[in-house]
Formats: C-alpha cells, sequence, structure tokens
C-alpha cells in the first residue's frame, strides 16, 4: 500500500528531483535518447522549477512512499473543469505492483474533491507501457499533440482523458430528467 505525502519541503523537492534524476535516465533515454532527458531534467525536473511551481501553487506534488522509502511522485494541476496529471513516475523496480493503479486512484480522488469532471495528461507516443497502463486505467487517447519544448525538441504526445465518476453521475443524472 503506497502514502501520499504533498511535496511542501526544501528535502521532499530533494527527494523528488532525486526520483526524477533516476527514473528520467533509465526509463526515457532509449524512448528520446540521454540529449533530451538531460535537457527535461535540466528544464522541467529541476530543484528550482518544481520549487517555483509549489509556491506559485501551479502544480501539486506528492510523494509515493512504500514503508519509508520514495518510490514515485505525482504532480497535478487543476484546469477549468479538469486535473491534468503532468507527471506520474515510479522508479522501475516498483512497476508492475499496483502503485500506478493506486496513484491513479489517489488522482481521481483530488479530482473528485475539486468537482472536476476529468482527468487529462499527456504521454510520447513510443511509450508503450504507459499507453497501455492508461489505457487499462480506463483513459482515452483524445488528439495527437506536438508541441515545441526548446532547443529543438518535441514533444511528441498523444493527449489522454478519463471521466471522473462525477462526470458518470452528472451524465446519468441528465439523462434520468430527458
Amino acid at each position: 500500500m503506497l502514502r501520499f505525502r504533498h511535496v511542501l519541503t526544501p528535502e521532499a523537492v530533494a527527494t523528488l528531483i532525486r526520483l526524477a534524476q533516476t527514473i528520467w535516465r533509465e526509463h526515457y533515454t532509449p524512448i528520446i535518447g540521454s540529449k533530451q532527458v538531460r535537457y527535461m531534467l535540466r528544464n522541467y525536473h529541476s530543484f528550482e522549477n518544481v520549487s517555483q511551481e509549489i509556491q506559485e501553487r501551479s502544480t501539486r506534488y506528492y510523494l509515493l512512499f512504500k514503508e519509508d522509502h520514495a518510490v514515485g511522485y505525482v504532480g497535478v494541476r487543476s484546469e477549468e473543469r479538469s486535473l491534468f496529471l503532468s507527471k506520474l513516475y515510479l522508479l522501475s523496480q516498483e512497476r508492475g505492483h499496483g502503485f500506478g493503479a493506486q496513484a491513479v486512484d489517489f488522482i481521481k480522488t483530488l479530482a473528485r474533491e475539486q468537482q472536476l469532471e476529468k482527468i487529462r495528461l499527456t504521454v510520447n507516443k513510443e511509450n508503450f507501457d504507459a499507453i497501455t497502463f492508461y489505457k487499462k486505467m480506463g483513459f482515452k487517447v483524445m488528439n495527437k499533440v506536438c508541441t515545441d519544448i526548446g532547443e529543438s525538441y518535441v514533444m511528441d504526445d498523444y493527449e489522454m482523458e478519463l471521466e471522473t465518476a462525477q462526470s458518470e453521475d452528472h451524465k446519468r443524472d441528465m439523462q434520468k430528467d430527458i
């Protein structure tokens, strides 16, 4: 069973960054190459960037703990009618134990607490394991998106969505009224 701890302190940010360094290098190097991995870590997973996102309250981060060990992290931000899942990462040795599903359940709870209709995310088109996982969790591919992130790098992704139970309940209620 995982425990989720809101990242609020510099120590927690440092733990998140250490996880990011390990996870990104092992998982994404075969997908996007080592140069883009270094670019992503420097520009999106740096101590300064994560701290700024927390301070500005644009993204909420949570460390995932198994016993007393941090094994992954999640980053989410609220949008108009959805919760955007910007980050869900687990150490390779922790995958396949149901922790990803526990993280998605946690994220669903966050979305419902804010009365948001759906959860959105983007996933690299070549990240086949993640795409398979998200589909298993009920996410559907909605669009293809290619985003220029600078220095001639792009994020070539699928945008995926999952409706929260709250929006499904609302649809059923609307159908009853008809």
